[in-house]
């Protein structure tokens, strides 16, 4: 593996064939890969973040579609946000939750609930089924300042946070949850308590992925204003 002492502009990039969007049926997509011979560290993870890369297990990553440029990097900005009154009952309704914190992820739980997640929320999607080797590959693989938050409803494994720490801020990688659980709302849940982590830690910025206009997978993102979308190479800010 390579260190990261060149400039950011030097890095090379390597774009996939044609395959089929995840998002929009009829759709092709291709990607963009950072080179996966470099580390990925908190230097070139929050750089490239900030210029709307996101990372996939090894990989850094964005869309680089012919057609389309649907995919918008979001972020939401921590220090503006407000607690709405049903954000507040969400965390009210989570509040005897415990929240263990680790450097990796080895639970034979953890495995079952992503299992659970995935099969129930993602059936017919690229994910479907969950494996082992996809549970290693996208969830296990992790970059030095890669935390997993476990979220425990007594001794219970209900919701799994997959976090990079940033210099400017947290990205949420990847979150699975009990899909049994529908009355606590644990996806909203788990990023209410990733902004509140945030500014724990005095960090700016919580990056939440891509955020797709009228697709419903991505509707929920858009419970948490304001938001900053990158648009046109600039961080904009949407009430």
């Amino acid at each position: 593996m390579q260190s990261n002492n060149t400039s950011i502009s030097s890095i090379r990039l390597f774009r996939t064939s044609l395959h089929p969007c995840s998002y929009k049926e009829s759709e092709e997509a291709a990607t963009v890969f950072v080179d996966p011979d470099l580390i990925i560290d908190k230097r070139l993870n929050s750089k490239l973040s900030d210029l709307g890369y996101r990372r996939s297990g090894a990989h850094l990553y964005r869309p680089d579609c012919d057609r389309c440029s649907a995919c918008i990097s979001c972020r939401v900005s921590v220090d503006d946000f407000r607690f709405s009154r049903s954000h507040r009952r969400i965390i009210k309704r989570n509040e005897v939750l415990s929240v263990v914190e680790q450097a990796d992820l080895n639970s034979a739980a953890a495995f079952d609930l992503y299992c659970r997640y995935v099969n129930r929320r993602h059936q017919g999607g690229d994910m479907f089924p969950a494996t082992d080797e996809q549970f290693e590959a996208f969830i296990k693989t992790k970059t030095v300042d890669t935390r997993f938050f476990s979220f425990y409803e007594d001794q219970r494994l209900i919701a799994v946070s997959v976090v990079d720490f940033l210099e400017q801020g947290l990205s949420a990688v990847y979150t699975f949850f009990e899909p049994d659980l529908p009355q606590r709302s644990l996806g909203n849940f788990v990023i209410l308590w990733q902004i509140k982590k945030c500014r724990e830690l005095g960090l700016s910025y919580l990056y939440l992925g891509y955020w797709i206009k009228d697709c419903s997978k991505m509707e929920y993102k858009s419970k948490f204003r304001p938001m900053e979308l990158l648009l046109d190479g600039n961080w904009t800010k949407i009430i």
